[in-house]
Parts: C-alpha cells; sequence; structure tokens
C-alpha cells in the first residue's frame, strides 16, 4: 500500500527528516561522514547510518523524506539475495536505517557496472559516445548504437574514489595496474564477482518489471584478508532503474525511459541548467515529494514487500536502538 501523500508531507518538517548527528553518537566510535551515511567504527565492526540526504553530480543536495529507510532496506534484501556469490559486511540491522557491519578497509576504487549506454552528465558513457569517442574505459564500443541502447554486453568501468566534495573520475583497467592500486590477477578475479552480482541484479529486478541500467560497487577487505562487498547494493543511489514495460516503447519514440531512481533529481537539475559545477539549486518540496515516491516504489517493486515507514523521530529513535540512552 503506497504511503499517503499526508504522511510524505508531514515528514517534511523539522525533524522528521534526517540529515546530520549530533554529538551523542560519538559513543560509537571513529567518525567518518560519507555524502549520505555516516560511518562510525570502534574496530570490532562498524555501524552505518543511512541519512536522508540525497546527492547528484557529487553534491549534497537536502533531504528526501524516509529516502534513509528506503536505502537500508533495499541494500539488505540485496546483500541477502547475492550472499552466495560474494561475502558482504552485514550483520545487523538495529534501526531501520543503520546496520552493523563488519570492519573492512575499502578498496580504493569504484567498481561500475554499464549493461547500458546512458547517463546525463557530461562524464556518463552516453556523452563521450555522443563526442565520437569509442572507447570508454578501455573497453571498445561498437559503431551504430543509440542513446540508452543495451550495450553488446555488461562492462565494468572502474572509477576512482574520490574525497567528499570532489568528482570520481572513470578510468581503465589498465590505468588502475600502471598506478599499482591493484594487481591483475585480483582485477580479474573481482570484475568477474561484479558482473555476477549485476546478472544477478538484472535477473531479479526483471522478474519484478525493472531494468538494472547501471550500477556501482564498493569492496573492501577485513582483518582476515577477506574482501567483501561494502556499503550498499543495487539502491536508487548506487544505480539506475527503468520501468521493463514501457522501455521498447521509449526507444522507438526516441524518448528517455521512465526512470524509476534519482534520474529524476538527476534530470530536474540539468533542466535548471546544474551540471555539478557551483552551487546547486534548492530542491522544491513537490521535487522532493516525487524523489520520495519513486524511492519508495523502488523499495516495493524489488523486494517485493511493502513498505512501512517508521515515522518516529528519527535521532531519538536511533539512539535508543544503538543502545545510546
Amino acid at each position: 500500500m503506497p504511503v499517503s501523500e499526508d504522511l510524505l508531507r508531514g515528514a517534511l518538517a523539522a525533524g522528521r527528516t534526517l540529515d546530520a548527528l549530533d554529538d551523542s553518537f560519538a559513543a560509537l566510535g571513529r567518525h567518518y561522514s560519507g555524502k549520505v551515511r555516516e560511518n562510525f567504527t570502534d574496530d570490532r565492526w562498524r555501524t552505518l547510518i543511512v541519512t536522508d540526504r540525497i546527492s547528484a553530480f557529487d553534491v549534497v543536495l537536502g533531504t528526501i523524506p524516509f529516502k534513509g529507510q528506503v536505502l537500508n532496506g533495499i541494500a539488505r534484501y540485496w546483500f541477502e539475495a547475492t550472499a552466495d556469490l560474494m561475502p558482504n559486511h552485514l550483520l545487523a540491522a538495529p534501526d531501520p536505517q543503520a546496520i552493523r557491519a563488519i570492519e573492512c578497509e575499502p578498496l580504493p576504487i569504484e567498481w561500475v557496472v554499464r549493461g547500458y549506454l546512458t547517463g546525463v552528465s557530461s562524464t556518463s558513457i552516453w556523452r563521450a559516445y555522443e563526442r565520437g569517442e569509442r572507447e570508454f574505459c578501455g573497453h571498445r564500443l561498437p559503431a551504430g548504437l543509440r542513446k540508452h541502447e543495451a550495450l553488446p554486453r555488461s562492462i565494468v568501468t572502474p572509477s576512482t574514489k574520490a574525497p567528499k566534495g570532489e568528482h570520481d573520475i572513470s578510468v581503465s583497467r589498465e590505468w588502475l595496474l600502471g598506478r599499482g592500486l591493484i594487481d591483475a590477477v585480483l582485477y580479474d578475479q573481482l570484475e568477474a564477482q561484479v558482473l555476477a552480482l549485476f546478472a544477478r541484479g538484472q535477473a531479479l529486478a526483471r522478474a519484478r518489471g525493472v531494468l538494472l541500467v547501471d550500477t556501482k560497487y564498493e569492496l573492501g577487505r577485513d582483518a582476515d584478508g577477506v574482501i567483501r562487498l561494502i556499503d550498499e547494493i543495487h539502491t536508487p543511489d548506487s544505480s539506475r532503474f527503468w520501468y521493463a514495460d514501457s522501455y521498447e516503447q521509449a526507444m522507438a519514440s526516441g524518448e528517455d525511459p521512465r526512470a524509476l531512481d534519482k534520474e529524476y533529481v538527476r534530470r530536474w537539475l540539468v533542466a535548471q541548467g546544474y551540471t555539478g559545477d557551483g552551487a546547486p539549486p534548492i530542491l522544491p518540496d513537490e521535487v522532493r515529494l516525487e524523489a520520495a515516491r519513486r524511492y519508495i516504489e523502488a523499495y516495493e517493486r524489488l523486494t517485493g514487500a511493502g513498505f512501512l515507514p517508521d515515522v518516529e523521530a528519527p535521532l531519538p529513535r536511533l539512539r535508543r536502538n544503538l543502545g545510546l540512552t
């Protein structure tokens, strides 16, 4: 059952979305703040708190009602659905917006997997192809492809992990090997694993009427040397999704496929003339609400379960569930 409009609008009020934490969370351990997640570690495990912040073009834009609960729930679903393909860091979920995880040292690479020729940013695979480039991150691309068309095969296009506030850079396998960031044997092993994760994601999503277009995976090494999938997996923040039932019609008419992810927000920003440089425009409440509806629909489609939001104010709930009160 869809979340009611009154409940969504009520969640826009001050204190109802999670933007920042306070000093009481310092007891969880050493703190690192990402664009969306707040990370705490005490060397035994990591606590990840998923805020309601939304980012696009590597810039934080504001908050979306219930977004953190949606992301946390979807990631938990996919961690469990792919655990046979690759170990992951999930231990427990003590709160709708938090997990306890095995502490891992992140690898300095984002593993981006693409199944389609698409994208709106100046650094996307589509923009490169549109400029006439026929090699992208070391992969040769055939001539004659159309915007949003499926690639002949899914490809891994790794990127650097830029500090918060800076932009990631798409690179090639050879670029990474040449700089000693990873060795060839390990790269090839991990490439095969993330392609398997992507194939599983595409198959399960397609069965529910959704196309998994592209995604990114983050990997880390635990204290025993095991490389695990960390952070999140197949969420609307890390992935691009399209509705399967209207894809062919969109391609036939030369339109953009209907998106079930934060591409809606990216396209709104582009329509305002913003593509990542300078201060972003403020998201109107109607844009925030529409984004929330899409996140919730993504949860329900991808997991096959109804979304039941916890409407308690997030800060006191998190303190209680994480043992801070």
